[in-house]
């Protein structure tokens, strides 16, 4: 029997459950996958904890690599034995193998290696949106990207500097500080216990940074407003922290008629051919070596428990993936 966790409570790591279920052959449209490989993500903590409150009881996981078992009808982009990876979709993919729509998954080049493709799906296409469409970096732009070593910073950070800006990172601990700068910053510095605007503004003579990417939320969403140079950009796309302040618009104003966006990378590939020009980068940039997997640690799929108690504990660097 083929196995997948699967919750039907909110709560912390100790709600996933390693339990037996079926997987029915595909239906019109869709892919039999079985998977050899799993990422791990925070919005994986998100569903599980109830921040993003899913209808219970559900499966978990967004991003998986494996090989094609059997097409639905209609179906005639893949077939089986074909290598496929995946990030977004329907939930379940912290599974041995499911079925999914197969316009949600990509093929995989021969030189992507599957536990890669895992790793760095879902931070790969989150990484090429907010860099190249809701802010497209240009040389010369300077950044503030919070938690710089974390899973999404440890490859939008080498790909920013592969466009020619100019990368100030936050991490938490001296070991992420030190991981981040070999990453690529220019300077890095601590976020844990604020003030770290202040010193923003002296790296930037006074200016500030065209655009601040923010996945910690809560504790440094309203600080980032204090470091945009007039009509810079708030991209708040997590929640590691909790959820940021609610503020009124006309904080915006006063602070120099700033942009805010909370965007998604389900909006940002909806359409099939913006999901595969992004999958086509993101291997260009991995084949280069500007994007590499920095896979920092990896747990059996059953562990997944573990896996979600380092991961929300700030203990795991770069990526973390699940071996079924």
């Amino acid at each position: 029997m083929t196995h997948a966790i699967r919750i039907t409570q909110h709560g912390g790591p100790e709600v996933l459950q390693w339990a037996g279920v079926q997987v029915a052959d595909p239906a019109p449209g869709e892919l039999r996958v079985r998977h050899t490989a799993v990422g791990l993500n925070f919005i994986d903590v998100y569903h599980r904890s109830g921040l993003y409150p899913l209808k219970l009881p559900s499966g978990l996981g967004t991003e998986a690599a494996g090989v094609v078992e059997a097409v639905g009808a209609g179906v005639d982009e893949f077939k089986p034995g074909d290598r496929v990876a995946y990030a977004g979709g329907p939930l379940g993919a912290c599974a041995e193998a499911r079925c999914l729509p197969a316009e949600a998954a990509i093929r995989l080049p021969r030189d992507i290696g599957d536990r890669d493709a895992a790793a760095l799906m879902l931070k790969g296409l989150t990484s090429h949106y907010l860099l190249r469409r809701t802010f497209p970096v240009k040389r010369g732009d300077v950044l503030l990207v919070h938690a710089a070593a974390g899973g999404v910073g440890s490859v939008l950070v080498p790909w920013a500097k592969h466009l020619g800006a100019t990368v100030i990172g936050t991490a938490g601990s001296a070991d992420k500080r030190a991981l981040a700068r070999q990453l690529g910053c220019d300077h890095v510095l601590p976020y844990l216990g604020g003030a770290f605007a202040a010193e923003v503004r002296r790296l930037t003579a006074g200016r500030g940074v065209d655009v601040v990417y923010d996945s910690v939320g809560k504790d440094t969403f309203l600080e980032s407003l204090e470091c945009l140079r007039p009509l810079g950009t708030m991209v708040s796309f997590g929640n590691s922290s909790g959820k940021p302040p609610a503020i009124v618009p006309n904080v915006l104003a006063e602070k120099g008629s700033l942009f805010l966006t909370r965007p998604t990378l389900f909006h940002y590939t909806a359409r099939r051919e913006d999901l595969l020009s992004a999958a086509k980068a993101l291997f260009h940039v991995m084949r280069a070596g500007v994007v590499k997997a920095r896979i920092g640690q990896t747990f059996a799929l059953k562990d997944a428990a573990n896996a979600h108690a380092d991961l929300e504990a700030r203990k795991t660097t770069g990526s973390t993936v699940l071996l079924p």
